[in-house]
């Protein structure tokens, strides 16, 4: 169904008015989604054909893809468009600086095109360490920069000639040659009030990244309009605890250390709890910033225990207002083929 705003939405509109009487059903009542991330680690993108299947056959409903160091954005998405023609498909995220923004376009479409009505664009600012460190990219007026380019694709993916200076880029002269039947919804990865309200306004839907079920609830009234939610989560199939919360503490040192992380933990009221780790890391002591983390902390932020366990504790997610809740699996002492099979869904909280 297209939405609206002209832009499809598998199950039907979810922002604006229905554009039919019989149209999907209401918000509150969208069919529960289950998503992985992909690729596999340690599996070649030319070997994942049977895993796409086998997720299907395992009752997964959607496989996102990311961008930072690993492969590319759109490569694991394009593949399981050709092999899959069922699976839901989405990426979280594609930075809005290291592409020009016809290029952008032209790779949303290509996606488009090969999934039509299964692809999810998920847009956002990334990181001053990915942007700028590893790409030679300024990373300036970042809510600027993301919302120029939300406003870019819609006239872009729509089949508009494209002749504007934006705030944050100048676009002249630009059609996509192959028009776009099914223009994808847009998601904006936001973490503080700001991004988040822009994504209620702008956004088709909203995607949230290391943080506990509970900091749902905080998140979600920012977004100030009911759109469908995804969050990425860490998932560590293992009852060996130790193990577990000596893997999550290196995973959130690496990531809750970066300037915009820290913000978004400091506005969830985690600062307390955190300020050791961030104080002795300023400091150079890497091993004392480990050692910082409290194990709640830990507990909350990266799931961990039994597959049960671990199935519970993501459902708590979707009971917090997570729609689209997409599993990051970081086996211990088990094969991904294993961890794949025992975290299959139903997630629901106990």
């Amino acid at each position: 169904m297209t939405c609206a705003h002209g832009y499809s939405m598998p199950g039907g509109c979810i922002t604006g008015d229905m554009a039919q009487e019989n149209a999907a059903p209401p918000v509150g009542h969208r069919l529960p989604r289950f998503g992985i991330t992909v690729p596999f680690d340690g599996v070649g993108l030319e070997d994942h054909r049977s895993w796409y299947a086998e997720l299907t056959q395992l009752g997964y409903t959607d496989v996102w893809s990311a961008e930072t160091d690993g492969v590319d954005g759109f490569t694991p998405l394009a593949l399981a468009a050709a092999w899959s023609a069922s699976l839901q498909l989405g990426v979280a995220i594609i930075p809005a600086y290291t592409r020009g923004p016809a290029l952008l376009a032209q790779s949303v479409a290509a996606m488009a095109e090969a999934a039509p009505g299964r692809f999810t664009l998920g847009l956002g600012t990334s990181s001053d360490v990915i942007v700028s460190r590893w790409n030679g990219i300024e990373f300036s007026e970042p809510y600027k920069r993301v919302r120029d380019t939300i406003h870019f694709l819609r006239s872009a993916l729509a089949g508009e000639k494209v002749d504007h200076a934006y705030e944050t880029f100048t676009v002249r002269g630009f059609r996509l040659a192959r028009p776009v039947e099914h223009p994808p919804p847009i998601f904006l990865a936001a973490l503080r009030p700001g991004m988040l309200r822009l994504a209620g306004r702008e956004a088709d839907g909203a995607i949230l990244n290391w943080l506990s079920a509970e900091d749902v609830a905080t998140v979600k009234p920012e977004l100030g309009a009911d759109i469908p939610i995804a969050a990425r989560i860490f998932v560590c199939p293992t009852e060996d605890t130790d193990t577990a919360r000596a893997v999550g503490r290196r995973m959130i040192a690496a990531y809750l250390n970066v300037g915009v992380y820290e913000a978004f933990h400091r506005w969830l009221g985690r600062g307390p709890q955190l300020e050791p780790m961030w104080t002795a890391w300023q400091a150079g002591d890497r091993k004392g910033a480990l050692a910082a983390i409290p194990d709640e902390v830990v507990d909350s932020l990266v799931v961990h225990g039994s597959f049960e366990e671990c199935r519970a504790h993501v459902g708590r997610y979707m009971a917090h207002g997570v729609d689209i809740p997409v599993m990051a699996v970081i086996p211990l002492g088990v094969t991904i083929e294993a961890a794949v099979k025992g975290l299959a869904p139903p997630w629901t909280a106990p």
